[in-house]
């Protein structure tokens, strides 16, 4: 694994590529200290600092903010990260496959793509404004008619407190609301063009790495409370051990999960072209384990969060779902809904078996074409049965012991299901890309037996 980092850094190619990324990952994080117009930003931190609060909302925020590499709780410019592009994509990505003329569109290769990308930069602008206008009104709005007590050195040049305001000229429409929308749609534009460079210039997809910085900056902070919460109480040294047992075995199970695929071998039909014998090669169909990868989670959390979030706002007490038996009943058979959802949407037995009947290919021992359709349908049906079984444990058992535990707040977000799935993920398909610059330039890749003890062949 060393000598594998070492060779990254050989290659100028791939360590010009490695430092744009971080650069432009840094830049993303800048963005996450510059307030809005009219914002005093340390009197939002105080303010924020005594009122954790919790309850259906405050796990709403949470779970947006793991999804989005911005910060919903704080009124800054990247405040609603990417989770507006990320809204547009999701939108666009089901649309695909039930509107014909965007279906169409898809079929054209890149070209087609592209137009769909442009529809999504599109979209993403409304969505904007809109997430602006809700989280300045639903979050913003009570936090600024709030007067925080500050730290401030007086004259006589002693430390002394004083009661500001967290917004200068108090909450309005023209004076916080217009401006600070119009400051994170800007933000969240500059984000999506950050994303777009890092994939263009950098190492990786941008807009994973985004999130996934966002999710890794919480890691210090999960260390800090952790370490605070044992020299408070010596009997958490034992469930910090447990805690960080379950963040390892549910990395190695993600890891499993995601790498975990189904090879259906596919036979190529033997052709006569003048005197040569052409084809009859033999490949597989790989099937994946957990093809909607994180997307069920979120839909699950989504759905189970809105009506209380709802019901929050209208009664304006912040109402707390968590625990019970009937919300880990109903948050697994959402996830498993949702896994079989989103693959029958994207996984299209029928279109597979015609494409290699038109291709020439064909499943050793099933006829071409519904035969074909009706065994793949049935592949599809039972892998992801499993995957949605593992799914379910990956977002349902962390979530049981860190309550069980009564562990921080920090511990809970960072070991949620949603986030360590993504951050695997994520990390996985960079591993994969950066192994493939190496073994395209012949240099030993991360996952080969002989890195560590070769190093680079030059």
């Amino acid at each position: 694994m060393w000598a594998a980092l070492q060779n990254l850094f050989r290659i100028e190619s791939i360590r010009k590529k490695i430092f744009v990324t971080l650069g432009l990952l840094f830049i993303a994080r800048v963005g996450l200290q510059v307030p809005l117009p009219g914002v005093d930003y340390a009197a939002f931190k105080t303010y924020l600092g005594g009122n954790r609060g919790g309850g259906a909302f405050d796990e709403v925020l949470s779970l947006f903010t793991t999804l989005s590499g911005g910060n919903l709780k704080m009124p800054v410019l990247f405040a609603l990260g990417i989770l507006p592009y990320i809204t547009s994509s999701i939108i666009f990505s089901l649309l695909t496959k039930v509107i014909p003329s965007l279906e169409a569109l898809s079929k054209e290769g890149a070209a087609g793509q592209k137009k769909i990308n442009q529809y999504s930069r599109m979209l993403t602008v409304p969505i904007c404004v809109f997430q602006g206008f809700a989280i300045c009104y639903s979050v913003f709005q009570g936090m600024a008619s709030q007067t925080v007590a500050v730290p401030v050195t007086l004259e006589n040049g002693q430390e002394g407190l004083q009661q500001v305001f967290a917004v200068s000229g108090g909450f309005s429409f023209f004076g916080f609301a217009l401006p600070a929308v119009l400051g994170m749609t800007a933000g969240t534009i500059f984000l999506m063009w950050l994303g777009e460079q890092i994939t263009a210039h950098g190492i990786g997809n941008g807009v994973s790495l985004l999130i996934v910085a966002g999710i890794v900056s919480d890691l210090p902070a999960m260390f800090v409370s952790m370490f605070e919460e044992a020299i408070e109480d010596r009997t958490f040294i034992l469930k910090a051990v447990v805690l960080l047992g379950v963040y390892c075995a549910m990395v190695l199970g993600i890891v499993y999960m995601t790498k975990g695929q189904r090879r259906i071998p596919i036979q190529q039909a033997k052709l006569m072209k003048g005197r040569r014998m052409m084809g009859g090669a033999r490949h597989y169909l790989p099937v994946k384990l957990n093809m909607a990868n994180v997307m069920p989670v979120i839909f699950a959390s989504a759905l189970m969060t809105l009506p209380l979030t709802i019901a929050a706002a209208i009664t304006g007490e912040n109402l707390n779902f968590y625990g019970g038996w009937w919300y880990m009943v109903l948050f697994s058979g959402l996830i498993l809904f949702f896994a079989f959802f989103w693959t029958s949407l994207m996984f299209q037995p029928t279109e597979m078996a015609n494409n290699l009947k038109e291709h020439g290919s064909f499943i050793p021992g099933i006829r071409p074409g519904k035969k074909t359709a009706d065994f793949l349908e049935k592949v599809m049906t039972h892998i992801t049965l499993v995957g949605a079984v593992c799914l379910t444990g990956v977002a349902v058992v962390p979530m049981l012991i860190t309550e069980e535990l009564d562990a921080s707040v920090y511990t809970q977000s960072f070991m949620g299901g949603t986030g360590i799935l993504i951050v695997v993920g994520v990390t996985l398909d960079l591993v994969d890309q950066l192994n493939a610059s190496l073994l395209q330039r012949e240099y030993q890749g991360f996952m080969s037996a002989g890195a560590a003890k070769k190093g680079a062949r030059r």
